[in-house]
This record gives structure tokens, C-alpha cells and sequence, in this order.
């Protein structure tokens, strides 16, 4: 029986959302069809299959906002906007699932995003025709495979927060994604956070966690 933490948002300003890896089908249909009941707020399911989507019930169904590439739906549409920027660098088309994830995460938070893919540093010079948009961010996330270059490159041209998505793409010791987590963990561009292989939803709500001081009361005793 499926427990939702429907308070979740009042403690950290974000809902829980619905992880469907290694849930099967009938673990999703029924997940979905309480939460469209209930009609408390929107939800976002992540790792979506598409047997699993396609097993939901039809008269919920027009209710999902679904993507195929980022394998993410939306119920019942988005939360309210929030204010901020986020830039989404992708090393690699390759990365595209992944840095998808991390827009659609935004997109549901209300958060804007900037998706800017193929600029990896083995062609340095595209990654320099789009530095002046990724500054303007206010938090730039990069998604990056194989060594994971991007990232610290990034760290060393960018003052902007910087939160680091290693993904899996890659072959021989790049195989996995391990190689572009320890290049990331072990980068010399100080103060980069770097979350899980392929997790773009954590790196989209790490953003969202730090946008939320923009428009957060001030705690600070002037006293």
C-alpha cells in the first residue's frame, strides 16, 4: 500500500514525487489512480515506462502529461512559477535523456530552464559561443558522460552555482558512468555539487532548493 507524503511540500517547499523504477504496472496503476483521487495538487512520476503508462486507467489518463524521452508525466500540470533561471548544459546529445529529466523537473517546479546541448569540451569552441547565456543563469546544472570535462571547465569560466549530473554514457572504463562521478566528486573547480549517475531529478531539485532563497523571507537577526 502505497503511503504518499502528501505533506511534504509545507515542510521543503517540494512534493514527493512518484519514482516508477522497480515498481511494476499494477504498482503504478494504483499509485495513480489514488492520487488522482485524492486531487490534492500535481504530482510528477519519474521513470516511467511506457507499459506502465499505457496501463493507467482511461479515464485518467487525459490527465498526464507525459514525456517519452525523460520518461516523466505530470498529473494534474505544474506547480505555481517560481522566480529564477536555470541553465541545463549537456555535454552530448547522448546526455539528452537525462539533462531532459533535469528540464522537466524544473518545469513542474515552476522553475524556468534553458536546455543547451552539444557543448562538450572535445569541440570547446561551441561551449564558448553559449558561455555569455549559461552566466546569465542564476544556477547552471551540467550533464555530462564519459570523463565529464564539462564540469569543471564550467567550474573554472562560470560563478554561478554549479550542480554537476555524471551520467552513464560512455564505453570501456567510462562504462556505467563511474569514471564521470569520481572526475565530477574529484573536480578542482571548487564549490561544485554533484549529485547520482543519470539523476537529473535530484540536480533539477537541488536548483529548486536554492532558488527558493530568492524569494524566502529574510531569517537574518539585524539586531
Amino acid at each position: 500500500m502505497h503511503r504518499h507524503d502528501h505533506a511534504r511540500t509545507e515542510r521543503i517547499g517540494m512534493p514527493e514525487a512518484v519514482l516508477c523504477d522497480a515498481k511494476n504496472v499494477e504498482q503504478v496503476r494504483n499509485i495513480a489512480i489514488e492520487l488522482a483521487a485524492a486531487a490534492n495538487s500535481p504530482c510528477l512520476f519519474t521513470r516511467l515506462t511506457l507499459e506502465q503508462f499505457e496501463a493507467l486507467p482511461a479515464d485518467i489518463v487525459h490527465r498526464f502529461d507525459v514525456d517519452p524521452l525523460s520518461r516523466t508525466a505530470f498529473l494534474d500540470g505544474t506547480l505555481p512559477t517560481r522566480p529564477g533561471r536555470v541553465a541545463v548544459v549537456a555535454a552530448g546529445t547522448s546526455d539528452a535523456p537525462v539533462a531532459a529529466e533535469v528540464v522537466r523537473t524544473l518545469q513542474f517546479s515552476g522553475v524556468s530552464g534553458e536546455l543547451i546541448v552539444d557543448v562538450g569540451v572535445a569541440g570547446i569552441w561551441r561551449l564558448q559561443e553559449r558561455l555569455d547565456d549559461i552566466a546569465a543563469a542564476d544556477i547552471v546544472i551540467a550533464v555530462a558522460g564519459m570523463d565529464a570535462a564539462l564540469v569543471s571547465v564550467l567550474g573554472g569560466l562560470i560563478g554561478r552555482p554549479i550542480v554537476a549530473v555524471p551520467t552513464s554514457v560512455g564505453y570501456g572504463v567510462a562504462a556505467g558512468g563511474s569514471t564521470a562521478l569520481n572526475s565530477s566528486l574529484a573536480s578542482c573547480a571548487q564549490g561544485v555539487t554533484v549529485v547520482n549517475i543519470d539523476n537529473g531529478f535530484g540536480a533539477a531539485c537541488a536548483a529548486v532548493r536554492m532558488l527558493s532563497l530568492l524569494d524566502a523571507p529574510s531569517q537574518r537577526d539585524d539586531r
